[in-house]
């Protein structure tokens, strides 16, 4: 059973919330970033760039100390105000492409722990202590986990309801997106939301890894430090974002190699024919049409990779991700591609970007190959979390996107 519980938000004032709340932080420009600072005094990217007060590179833990000042700050001037009665939080997002509708909520890092919130990638962990030292240091997060969820009929009959009523929120952000957000703090519907989700054997982390383990060894450490230790800490409890599992949307990513270690392009072609059934395409763009069919730009032509299944043997659901084929079959063994996560001859892209980016790329001479898939789907994805495996590292790419500081959990 799955432990997702209604918590006491600290968010913006209605006023202020479409300045406030911000993209991930990563999904920003240099000079994005200088223009919000230097045009917005209440956007949360000043709380993370805490040394643009001073004009001053901060890094480590006086950054740290720095980003907890100016959320302090931001409540003393109350931008921020902390909500009087544990809550649930529907927040719907409407983009020109997808709608996007869930709770935030507050989830155990027990269940992390026991597996009942199930995983599909490996974390690193010297980012895991990293940003437990952040978490330590700050005292809040504000970046959900995207955790995701079966659909259920009482959640969405409960989210409709409460849809019908006045948002909390509505406001439109720069790419056009529209934002709601309904408080949902009556006992009757919190306490069916959270007996509906109790009913839940397994939650799958759809975005989050390394936030989710963070936060558990935060709770482990406080744990220890704590005489008194309840379970009811806020510690003990991560900030979420629950979706139902048709919400989601599933992008492939992109692979781009910057040499062919080596190898000429008959060779390399060659080497691959051992695998694959090639077909050269020409300038005609292709995409695949079907799992273990794979495109590729190299020099100047498309060609189509078929797996020669007569070739290959599917042992498990690792083996059958076409994730993990390219990578067992041509990155490993032909481009000497070993370490997905750090090698710096391969570069992502999200398959939700200009389909002809790849194109442009190898083009201009950034990079000598492109190759491209379909997306997973989240059942392949359960399948590799409830056996315990881990996929390659950018597998795929996952949206919604959440915003930081709508909803801000302290601990």
């Amino acid at each position: 059973m799955a432990h997702i519980i209604p918590f006491k938000a600290v968010r913006p004032s209605r006023d202020k919330v479409g300045l406030v709340a911000s993209r991930p932080y990563q999904e920003y420009s240099v000079e994005e970033v200088r223009f919000q600072l230097e045009h917005n005094p209440f956007s949360f990217l000043h709380i993370i760039n805490p040394g643009y007060k001073f004009q001053k590179e901060i890094s480590g833990s006086e950054r740290f100390q720095l980003v907890k000042n100016r959320y302090l700050e931001f409540k003393e001037e109350e931008v921020f105000i902390q909500d009087e009665k544990p809550a649930y939080y529907i927040y719907k997002t409407i983009s020109r492409k997808q709608v996007y509708c869930g709770i935030i909520a507050a989830t155990s890092v027990d269940d992390y722990e026991n597996n009942i919130i199930r995983k599909h990638e490996d974390t690193i962990s010297h980012r895991e202590q990293l940003f437990k030292d952040y978490l330590h240091t700050v005292g809040f997060n504000t970046e959900p986990v995207l955790l995701t969820y079966p659909d259920s009929e009482v959640i969405n009959k409960i989210t409709a309801e409460v849809m019908q009523e006045r948002p909390e929120y509505e406001f439109s952000s720069l790419n056009r997106d529209i934002h709601y957000l309904w408080v949902v703090d009556d006992p009757i519907r919190t306490e069916l939301i959270k007996t509906e989700f109790e009913r839940i054997p397994a939650v799958y982390i759809a975005d989050g890894h390394h936030r989710s383990a963070s936060s558990w060894l935060l709770a482990r450490e406080s744990r220890e430090n704590n005489p008194n230790h309840t379970g009811k800490e806020p510690y003990n409890f991560f900030l979420s974002y629950m979706i139902a599992e048709s919400n989601l949307k599933l992008y492939e990513f992109n692979r781009l190699v910057r040499d062919l270690n080596g190898l000429g392009k008959k060779e390399f072609l060659m080497q691959l024919d051992e695998w694959f059934r090639i077909e050269n395409r020409g300038t005609e763009f292709y995409k695949p049409s079907k799992k273990h069919h794979f495109s590729m730009y190299l020099d100047g032509n498309y060609y189509s990779l078929y797996l020669r299944k007569t070739n290959y043997e599917f042992t498990d659901s690792l083996s059958t991700l076409d994730p993990y084929i390219l990578f067992i079959k041509v990155l490993k063994p032909l481009l000497g591609i070993e370490d997905l996560k750090n090698d710096r001859r391969i570069s992502y892209l999200p398959g939700r970007n200009d389909t002809f980016e790849v194109k442009k790329l190898v083009d201009e001479g950034e990079f000598a190959v492109g190759f491209g898939m379909l997306p997973l789907t989240f059942e392949e994805i359960k399948l590799i979390a409830d056996a315990g495996l881990t996929m390659p590292p950018k597998s795929t790419c996952i949206e919604p996107k959440l915003r930081s500081g709508l909803t801000v959990y302290e601990f």
